[in-house]
């Protein structure tokens, strides 16, 4: 039997995602999302309140790092989440995290964080709060890559967001192959 729950957001998975920027001190800036999806094959789409210290540092410098979080820096990430850069002005460094600067892009890569998209702001429209960035590259720890040089969800492990129960749970076993198991039936 089915029961209704009403209107909800539990569309699984919810990929927690923490999008670094530059403060105009220069000064990492950090925050988690988890609604944030592709758009296109070389696009993100993440919804960002426009009170986020983040959104003003996008809109200033035109350049984001999106990253998955992984379980061994999840308490670090969830401060990220839970504090504001508009009442914290260090708390990148308070997270104990640590940032380099992308090649590509003029916005931070997170060390400990082994996956990240380097983006270009494509648009950001106010009223819905829908942020699109042009990913221009991606860069990977060598650690998340399978023999052949590939990314390994496996190895990745990234973590994704319950809404429902509000926890943090690690994707990482394989049930399936795409294009392949369904041809079978």
């Amino acid at each position: 039997m089915r029961k209704d729950l009403g209107v909800k957001t539990y569309l699984y998975p919810q990929p927690t995602l923490v999008i670094a920027t530059y403060n105009e001190d220069g000064s990492t800036n950090a925050m988690v999302a988890a609604w944030g999806s592709v758009s296109d094959t070389n696009q993100v789409a993440i919804y960002v309140a426009h009170s986020h210290k983040t959104m003003p540092n996008i809109l200033a410098r035109k350049a984001f790092t999106v990253s998955m979080a992984n379980e061994k820096n999840i308490k670090a990430i969830d401060y990220l989440g839970v504090t504001s850069g508009n009442k914290v002005a260090d708390k990148f460094v308070h997270s104990g995290l640590t940032s380099v600067k992308s090649a590509h892009v003029d916005a931070p890569l997170i060390a400990e964080l082994p996956l990240a998209l380097e983006c270009k702001l494509v648009s950001y429209d106010e009223n819905s709060e829908l942020l699109l960035g042009e990913i221009v590259n991606v860069t990977a720890d060598e650690s998340v890559l399978d023999e052949n040089g590939k990314l390994s969800v496996e190895k990745l492990a990234p973590v994704c967001y319950d809404s429902a129960g509000h926890g943090y749970y690690v994707m990482e076993r394989r049930v399936g192959n795409a294009f392949s198991d369904g041809k079978t039936l």
